[in-house]
């Protein structure tokens, strides 16, 4: 039997296992609405998830003084946790996740929600048990520097050739290339595919079966 490519497999949430895209951009307009300033459009929203709030929200808000961002941090979290038991994982991704992880595969999250939030997530979901481990934004530095990845190979012992980050931003794509692992692109999230494939991922998928299916065959 051919020698598997891939050791650990490093899962992007937002966007990639969960379908919050939507969500995620709504509760970033309404908090700007909130604080009285012009909402960012579509686009805009949509192009910051994956990096930490904070940071996404100024990105997407730049005309906002710098002393309000803390309470536009906290409106979005109000918009958010008044939604986020409505949101749903990917069709396939528990059926993907087993898969890998009852064939040896270690399994991370890398993703720009805080620790709380991702642990809440995670056993909302039902998920806890498939990963080995898992890095937060507001624990390490934030996509798309490759510390998440670093920190994820070092502490699983693995080798970062042997390593790939699934995501469906640039964001994820980039610390991939950042930190010298290999990236897959899904193109059923945050950022457009013509984006994604700038970054030369190896693979990019239409959908989590389409994903699950590519990587049973060539991981």
């Amino acid at each position: 039997m051919a020698r598997k490519q891939f050791d650990l497999i490093v899962f992007d949430w937002d966007g990639t296992l969960m379908d919050s895209t939507t969500a995620i951009v709504k509760c970033i307009q309404a908090a700007a609405r909130d604080l009285g300033v012009p909402a960012p459009d579509r686009d805009m929203a949509a192009h910051v998830i994956g990096l930490g709030l904070q940071e996404a929200l100024q990105k997407a808000v730049p005309g906002l003084d710098p002393e309000h961002y803390p309470r536009m941090v906290e409106r979005y979290r109000y918009h958010y946790l008044s939604q986020d038991h409505e949101l749903t994982l990917f069709e396939g991704t528990r059926e993907m996740l087993q898969d890998l992880s009852q064939k040896g595969y270690f399994l991370a999250v890398a993703t720009g929600k805080s620790r709380v939030g991702l642990t809440r997530a995670l056993h909302a979901a039902g998920l806890m048990s498939f990963f080995d481990a898992t890095r937060c934004a507001d624990e390490t530095f934030s996509k798309p520097h490759p510390a998440m990845l670093n920190e994820l190979t070092r502490e699983l012992g693995q080798d970062m050739g042997r390593t790939v980050m699934i995501g469906d931003t640039t964001h994820d794509l980039q610390m991939a290339v950042n930190a010298g692992a290999a990236g897959i692109a899904v193109h059923y999230g945050a950022h457009p595919a013509h984006q994604l494939r700038a970054l030369a991922p190896v693979y990019a998928a239409e959908s989590v079966p389409e994903l699950h299916a590519w990587l049973a065959e060539h991981a």
